[in-house]
């Protein structure tokens, strides 16, 4: 197991010994089962039950009769399949002393989910997952997983072409049956017209009176569908940084589609040089910077974005306590320092500003201003400052 699984393994097992209940969250298809197997195998007593196999014991008849008497670490795969466990797992994980620790995995938010949240308060800790990042591959496959994302199946293809498929696939599958399997009424096909729509959109900020006049419904309508598709870990809001500084700043968030493969798939971006072509390739970077920058300093809940009605803006803001850390992507070898930035390092009161780009150096640009190379973040990362566990 590679570097960046391995502090994923350490997190929820440090989860596992702090609460009787940890959800491992992310989009199907990311590698949450392989994840878990990992940490099954090094439990003496597991018992695994998977919602999705028709056969499982695991039925809400007879759910506390099958896990009262278990010991150990219970594992319970594709868990939003049976919502109704939930009340039966308070009551288990009320136990004294604790005879097993639940690990649930599952496609969907806690949002998504009803009640979740609320059922196991106190109880239950989460822990969030994607697909491979860069710290899974090695340097001369970034492009790989900037083109192709980071789901397994779609950046292990054989060539370009099977994982433009395997995208595809995956994309049907989960608008014509993972969404209905979680009580999702929205015909397909609008889902799939709308998640394009934000495809071509990606990056910028929500505008729900314009995606509602192209949809040709109300903004009501398509709230309701960025809603779904964030609860599933498809779609990323990106807050903005409300701050007193005196100017007016735009309050809307900004949308991304949060794997970059799937970005190329709804426009159409078959190889590398259709993408260097494309419209969307700085918005496509942008979004894969983001992305990765937020995984990598465990940052969901501390990432914001910043612009003034006119025009300074910073694409990702992290804050730490009382600490601000700013990143712009810049799709270019040697990226220059702008005005905006200065501005917004004046504004914000920036410890650091980084700018990411794909070249292979890291430099020293401007005072409290360097560019990075992507290929340096997880070194980045490592730094005290974050305060990151190890």
């Amino acid at each position: 197991m590679n570097l960046a699984r391995i502090r994923l393994l350490a997190q929820v097992q440090r989860s596992l010994r702090r609460t009787p209940v940890t959800l491992l969250l992310g989009p199907r298809q990311c590698g949450k089962t392989t994840l878990a197997k990992a940490i099954a195998a090094q439990n003496k007593r597991c018992t695994w039950f998977d919602l999705e196999d028709p056969e499982t014991s695991l039925r809400a008849g007879i759910a506390k009769q099958v896990l009262a008497p278990l010991r150990g670490l219970v594992v319970i795969d594709e868990c939003q399949r049976e919502p109704a466990l939930l009340p039966l797992l308070r009551v288990l994980a009320d136990r004294r002393p604790l005879p097993a620790r639940f690990l649930l995995l599952g496609s969907a938010s806690p949002t998504l989910v009803r009640g979740a949240a609320e059922t196991l308060a106190g109880r239950i800790s989460h822990c969030e997952m994607g697909g491979f990042d860069l710290g899974d591959i090695a340097a001369a496959r970034r492009s790989a997983l900037w083109l192709r994302g980071g789901f397994p199946r779609s950046f292990l293809a054989r060539s370009e072409r099977d994982s433009f498929a395997w995208r595809g696939d995956f994309v049907q599958t989960f608008l014509e049956r993972d969404l209905p399997n979680l009580g999702v009424r929205v015909p397909a096909a609008t889902l799939r017209r709308f998640w394009t729509m934000l495809a071509h959109h990606h990056g910028g900020i929500w505008n729900a009176a314009e995606l509602a006049r192209s949809m040709g419904t109300g903004e009501v309508a398509v709230r309701h569908h960025v809603d779904l598709l964030t609860g599933a870990f498809v779609v990323r809001q990106l807050a903005p940084w409300m701050t007193n500084v005196g100017k007016r700043l735009v309050k809307a968030p900004k949308v991304y589609i949060r794997d970059s493969g799937l970005v190329h798939y709804f426009l159409g971006i078959r190889d590398r040089l259709g993408l260097l072509a494309h419209p969307v390739l700085g918005a496509s970077w942008e979004g894969f910077v983001v992305d990765q920058v937020i995984r990598r300093l465990d940052a969901e809940r501390d990432a914001f974005f910043y612009r003034t009605h006119a025009g300074a803006e910073l694409d990702l803001l992290i804050v730490r306590g009382s600490r601000r850390f700013g990143f712009e992507a810049k799709h270019g070898d040697t990226p220059t320092v702008t005005k905006s930035m200065h501005v917004a390092q004046q504004d914000l009161g920036l410890d650091h500003l980084w700018v990411v780009h794909p070249g292979e150096r890291s430099y020293p640009m401007d005072d409290g201003i360097s560019a990075l190379a992507i290929d340096d973040l997880d070194a980045l990362a490592q730094e005290r400052r974050f305060g990151l566990p190890g």
